[in-house]
């Protein structure tokens, strides 16, 4: 019936801006009461960049999930054409969350979370092109693996991990807008729905944490845009500040367990400070002097601004040129 008054492309739009809209209402509503429960279950953490050191609920990437695999279910109930794609999406989002949540619990080693992610991204390889070889389809839960791990790895501070999966999302969904992939709009919406309602919970003074169970999915859910989308050079330049994150940390410390370094510390007026010797990485490369902690998060958030607005001009300017 819609399909009377709605040109096709029209449609996919319409359906996208429901998505978005489903998963920003369901994981909006949902995490007052999961934030509750999870301090009510002790799964809880102590926000080591304020001074009073506040207790702050954990695993709230629980209700990112939960809003994300709801708004999709809607998007394969609207337009059904592409299920396969999307039920495919569900099913790596949902191991990838698995693991996150496994993380959170028991504590992963770096090498342990890499292979679970690899088994985790295996499904994507059901939409692989047609005729690619075993390299092409191996590396793609490869690409799962690497793309969930960045996303986890440029963490720690309120709001800055929701924050800039949301600015990727606003890059990537008007990319493949202006490129003509539309139903791929219809994820990057679902995810972009999402991530602003729990940033709502997560910005300064963060009232919870997205744990690995939230940080893993947005890397997964880039990844999975680029191959179903084709868009993997954009999907590579938004992620260009976790990129640049990663490998800071890697040429000053090399593949080490985050706990084995001292965290970034606060002083007595509130303000973050970078620790004397350690890793290096893109937040501390910020705190080259003492500076509050929204100050930090909102240089980060404007590179990744810098690096989704190349993407959007990438986009126009090749188009379907870009694969």
């Amino acid at each position: 019936m819609a399909n009377m008054f709605f040109g096709d492309y029209q449609m996919l739009l319409l359906i996208s801006g429901i998505c978005g809209l489903v998963a920003f209402l369901i994981t909006f509503l949902t995490m007052p009461r999961l934030i509750n429960k999870l301090k009510d279950a002790e799964i809880v953490g102590k926000d080591i960049h304020k001074p009073a050191k506040p207790i702050v609920a954990e695993m709230g990437g629980i209700g990112i999930l939960f809003g994300f695999v709801i708004a999709m279910f809607v998007g394969i109930w609207l337009y059904p054409a592409y299920h396969y794609q999307f039920l495919i999406t569900l099913i790596v989002i949902l191991l990838v969350g698995l693991v996150g949540m496994v993380d959170d619990l028991v504590v992963l080693s770096s090498k342990e979370k890499l292979i679970l992610l690899w088994l985790a991204g295996l499904p994507i390889m059901w939409i692989a092109p047609p005729n690619v070889g075993i390299i092409y389809m191996l590396s793609m839960p490869i690409a799962v693996s690497i793309g969930a791990n960045l996303t986890n790895m440029l963490a720690g501070l309120n709001g800055v991990e929701s924050g800039l999966g949301a600015i990727a999302m606003i890059s990537l969904t008007i990319s493949v807008i202006i490129m003509g992939k539309y139903n791929v709009a219809i994820i990057t919406m679902a995810m972009l729905g999402a991530l602003l309602a729990f940033l709502f919970y997560n910005r300064h003074p963060s009232r919870v944490f997205p744990g690995d169970v939230g940080t893993l999915i947005i890397g997964a859910c880039i990844v999975l845009v680029a191959f179903i989308g084709r868009v993997k050079i954009i999907a590579l330049i938004v992620l260009l500040p976790n990129i640049i994150d990663a490998a800071l940390k890697f040429y000053s410390a090399g593949v080490v367990e985050r706990h084995h370094h001292a965290p970034t510390e606060v002083g007595d007026d509130g303000k973050l400070v970078a620790p004397d010797g350690g890793f290096n990485s893109l937040i501390r490369s910020v705190l080259r002097r003492p500076m509050p902690e929204k100050n930090v998060v909102a240089i980060v958030w404007f590179i990744g601004i810098i690096f989704g607005a190349i993407g959007i001009i990438l986009a126009y300017t090749l188009n379907s040129m870009i694969i």
